[in-house]
């Protein structure tokens, strides 16, 4: 099972040293990858009197691609991991051409973790349609694996059109890793057709998490392909519980099969809780601490 951390850009800044630095520290900490997050626009929040959820500028956002290709060139083995790209807002060939890219310059060491988005403000502003978003995410995965997996490509589908045409480079293995993250009933269709792993993290560990994880199973086999080939991340909190509960927590996601299991420092939901600091020393105290509670179980 692998170890991930999430990069606090919003905490600790956006500058080169500091996120050259933290990665490094990461990686010498025997993490296996990190995680970016991805919102290319916000609303101005002094206008946001709505009470919906929507994004805004508040908050810095790296983007994924520019972000590791930075880091790329300041660790040796670390992996990296989009968490996730909102890839229905963005041109389907471009993000394969930024992926094959970013594969090669890392040396394979990136997952491309996609979702369909919920800020509307950005589709707005990148000119396509929220509310096609689902279905033009699921062949723009399609057009893209395409892509990287052969030199040249005719595609003819709904949303997207290629006549013998390809990228170059392409990745040296013929794909990049696609996991989808989100829990919608699409989603789960999607992983399981299409998908290298599922990124779901809307459940603590119990029942239900272990219903959704089989249901992402029946689904895979159905469409005929093994789990086995499907990866599982979940996201835990080193800012909430005791290291004996982070022990007991990364003991029952390895007994249900996960894969990857992410230390997020920043997210917070009815189940996730960010740490309370928002230094860089803070958020490498409390992946340090994790790390050190759950090392020989991973």
């Amino acid at each position: 099972m692998q170890l991930g951390a999430s990069l606090p850009v919003g905490d600790i800044g956006t500058g080169p040293a500091v996120l050259r630095d933290y990665a490094q520290a990461a990686e010498r900490l025997g993490y296996d990858y990190l995680v970016g997050p991805d919102h290319v626009l916000g609303m101005n929040p002094a206008a946001d009197t709505s009470g919906r959820r929507v994004g805004t500028t508040a908050t810095a956002y790296h983007d994924p691609f520019v972000l590791f290709g930075f880091l790329a060139g300041c660790t040796e083995k670390i992996g990296f991991a989009a968490g996730v790209l909102i890839l229905a807002q963005r041109q389907a060939a471009l993000v394969a051409k930024q992926a094959a890219c970013l594969d090669e310059l890392c040396g394979g060491r990136f997952r491309l973790g996609v979702g369909v988005g919920w800020n509307e403000i950005e589709f707005e502003g990148l000119g396509e349609d929220f509310h096609t978003r689902g279905k033009r995410s699921e062949e723009q995965v399609r057009f893209m694996q395409a892509l990287w997996a052969q030199p040249h490509v005719t595609f003819d589908g709904e949303f997207h059109h290629l006549h013998d045409g390809g990228i170059n480079p392409r990745p040296k293995s013929g794909r990049v890793p696609i996991w989808f993250g989100g829990h919608a009933e699409a989603t789960f269709r999607r992983a399981a057709k299409y998908g290298d792993g599922f990124m779901p993290n809307a459940w603590p560990p119990g029942d239900a998490a272990l219903a959704a994880f089989e249901k992402l199973r029946t689904l895979t086999r159905a469409a005929g392909r093994d789990p086995a080939s499907v990866g599982l991340e979940v996201w835990v909190s080193p800012g909430a519980g005791t290291e004996a509960d982070w022990r007991r927590e990364i003991a029952f996601w390895k007994q249900a099969g996960v894969t990857h299991v992410n230390a997020h420092t920043t997210f917070a939901s009815a189940i996730h809780k960010r740490i309370a600091g928002k230094t860089a020393a803070e958020h490498l105290a409390a992946i340090t601490r994790y790390r050190a509670a759950v090392a020989d179980l991973l």
